[in-house]
Formats: structure tokens, C-alpha cells, sequence
């Protein structure tokens, strides 16, 4: 028997599934839109510190893979409207599975805030001296 152990293969499609979900500020706006968020600035303030140029890159992600569909309503002026296809309502599921781990599992002040805080104290302090 040898001391090499068997490990199975990561399926492509979750990895797949995982980069494109799991890309920076994408779960945040599918979770908006699952709320009811459809137009460009009510997600714009639904996720704070998302800029426009991010959602606008997200949301062309997402509508290429058939999560999000663009609806033109022809309008004066011309309004614009983003909605979660059936595909991407199923998503729900996984926003309420990783929301319900993060309640359990992570503290409400970000870890990256937290050090750097603990960074800009320490800098304050060597100054003060």
C-alpha cells in the first residue's frame, strides 16, 4: 500500500460556476437583483463602494453567460433595465447558502479593515514618537 492518496478532480463546471460567481462585487450585484434591484443606479446604491465602470463590466459578464438580460424600453428618455433570467434566479439558492455561512462564520468588520486599521495605528503611533 503506498503513502499516496487519491484525491478526486476538481469538475470543471464548479470551478467554472465558482470563478464566475465568485468574481469581486458579482455576488453582491446578483444578490441586489434577487431583492429586486433592475436599474443600473438602484444597484449602483444597493452595493456600497461598487463603481459604475465595475457594474457595467459585471453586468455584461453576466449577461454574456444568460444570468442577466438588458431590456430597452424605448422611451423619452430611453430607459435601461437589468433582470435576472431563470437562470439566474436559481442562483438564489447559492446567495442564501453563502449569506447564512457568512452570519455564522465571519465577523461584520472585514478582515482587510481590521488590518488596516491595525496598520494605519501603528503608523500614527512611529509619527507621534
Amino acid at each position: 500500500m503506498s503513502n499516496h492518496q487519491e484525491y478526486a478532480c476538481v469538475c470543471p463546471r464548479f470551478h467554472r460556476a465558482v470563478e464566475l460567481v465568485g468574481r469581486r462585487w458579482t455576488g453582491a450585484i446578483l444578490s441586489s437583483m434577487l431583492s429586486g434591484a433592475t436599474r443600473f443606479t438602484d444597484i449602483v446604491h444597493a452595493v456600497p463602494g461598487l463603481s459604475d465602470r465595475l457594474l457595467s463590466e459585471r453586468l455584461k459578464e453576466l449577461e454574456v453567460e444568460g444570468i442577466v438580460v438588458r431590456i430597452v424600453h424605448p422611451d423619452t428618455p430611453v430607459r435601461i433595465e437589468y433582470k435576472l433570467t431563470d437562470k439566474g434566479r436559481d442562483l438564489s439558492g447559492v446567495t442564501d447558502a453563502v449569506s447564512g455561512w457568512a452570519e455564522r462564520w465571519l465577523d461584520a468588520t472585514p478582515a482587510i479593515a481590521v488590518q488596516n486599521d491595525s496598520a494605519r495605528m501603528q503608523e500614527l503611533a512611529s509619527v507621534a514618537n
